[in-house]
């Protein structure tokens, strides 16, 4: 004898995967300014064929809210967002002038104190570490204080490891607002390396000609790879 869920039960191990490959399955049609994060849905819209920017935010919304009483997909009104300029979208910020870091965050950042045992540095760097594609050369200006973390590391805060901790609250407090990767025109690389650390910049020209960054990505380099020349790095 065989039993079968009728309805998806919470407990599960592969309850998320499932049911965020349902709700992708199921507003597919719509994905193109509708896409989907689970029970997220994420609705973008821009001037197009003399329609103003409200006019296809209204006509996404009227084909988004037809597919999910069709499919019987229930949003909680005091959840959603209609209408704004910009929106939270996993713990970032975006809206029509690019992608921008949580203030919240970056305010519990700014006000973190100087940490006195690795416990405490630990915690700092996985809450900056989250935001790191915000941050040029995030590895490199890291580097003294992961060296504090290193197994049978001394624990010796020294004025390079205060260094490292102010620049990058203060990376953050200057991060830019990252561009949203336009899909249909051309990204560029751009490409750094010292002796510890590399990194590089996703970047696009938008529509006014301006370079701007989509992502920061860097790491620390490991032991061998020390060794190898600069140019081997790019």
């Amino acid at each position: 004898m065989l039993w079968e869920w009728l309805v998806m039960p919470q407990g599960l191990k592969n309850v998320p995967a499932t049911f965020n490959r349902c709700v992708t399955h199921l507003l597919r049609s719509v994905r193109d300014f509708a896409p989907s994060y689970f029970d997220d849905v994420f609705i973008h819209s821009r001037a197009v064929d003399g329609k103003s920017e409200v006019e296809m935010h209204k006509e996404h919304l009227r084909k988004l809210f037809a597919l999910m009483r069709k499919h019987k997909l229930y949003a909680n009104l005091k959840k959603c967002i209609f209408g704004a300029s910009e929106i939270p979208v996993l713990g970032c910020l975006v809206g029509q002038n690019g992608v921008r870091r949580d203030p919240g965050k970056v305010g519990v950042i700014n006000e973190w104190p100087t940490p006195s045992n690795v416990q405490e540095l630990r915690q700092f760097l996985g809450l900056v570490t989250y935001l790191c594609k915000y941050v040029s050369n995030y590895a490199g200006k890291i580097r003294p204080l992961s060296q504090l973390l290193k197994k049978d590391a001394a624990w010796v805060w020294t004025a390079d490891c205060q260094q490292a901790f102010d620049a990058v609250k203060q990376g953050l407090t200057e991060a830019p607002i990252l561009a949203v990767a336009d899909q249909d025109r051309p990204f560029h690389v751009v490409c750094d390396a010292s002796d510890f650390a590399i990194g590089c910049a996703l970047m696009q020209h938008d529509h006014e000609g301006r370079d701007r960054v989509v992502y920061y990505q860097s790491r620390q380099l490991k032991p061998a790879e020390r060794n190898y020349p600069t140019i081997c790095l790019h």
